[in-house]
C-alpha cells in the first residue's frame, strides 16, 4: 500500500501530508476496501485541461480528475489535481487553501470506493459523504 504525492509542472507543495494520507487511508477502510498504490498528482491548469480533452473529451478547467485502476477491493489509481483552480475554490468559497486541498483529495477517493457525481440524484449522496468527511478531517488538524 502506497498513497504518493507528486507534483508536475508546479512548485507549490502541500504541507503536514502525513496527516492527509493517513485520513485517506481511514477513509478508505471506511469503505471497506483497501489502499492499494494511489497517486495524488498536483498539476496547473494547463496539464489539467489537457487531461481532460484527451481522456474525458471535455473542454473545460477542473480541480480533480481520477483515474480508477482498482482491482476488486483493492484501490490503485491516479488522480490529478489542479492547483490554479484549487485556488480560486478556496478564494471564491471562502475556505483556507489547505482545506480546498483535502476536500478534493476526498473527492478522488470517493470516486476510487464508487461514489459517482454523473447524475443529481448521486452527486449529492457523494458531497454529502465529502462534506461529512471533510468535517470529520478539519476537526483533527
Amino acid at each position: 500500500m502506497s498513497i504518493k504525492i507528486h507534483y508536475d509542472k508546479i512548485k507549490f507543495r502541500i504541507r503536514r501530508t502525513g496527516e492527509l494520507r493517513r485520513f485517506l487511508e481511514k477513509v478508505i477502510g471506511d469503505e471497506e476496501l483497501l489502499p492499494g498504490d494511489l497517486n495524488f498528482i498536483f498539476t496547473n491548469d494547463a496539464s489539467i485541461i489537457q487531461i481532460n480533452r484527451e481522456f474525458l473529451g471535455h473542454d473545460y478547467f477542473t480541480d480533480v480528475i481520477t483515474f480508477n485502476n482498482s482491482e476488486g477491493s483493492i484501490l490503485n489509481g491516479e488522480i490529478y489535481l489542479s492547483v490554479d483552480t484549487i485556488k480560486r475554490n478556496a478564494q471564491e468559497y471562502k475556505v483556507k487553501l489547505y482545506q480546498e486541498i483535502a476536500r478534493v483529495m476526498i473527492h478522488g477517493v470517493l470516486h476510487l470506493c464508487g461514489y459517482n457525481d454523473d447524475s443529481e440524484r448521486s452527486r449529492k449522496v457523494m458531497l454529502k459523504r465529502q462534506e461529512e468527511l471533510l468535517k470529520e478531517f478539519l476537526k483533527k488538524v
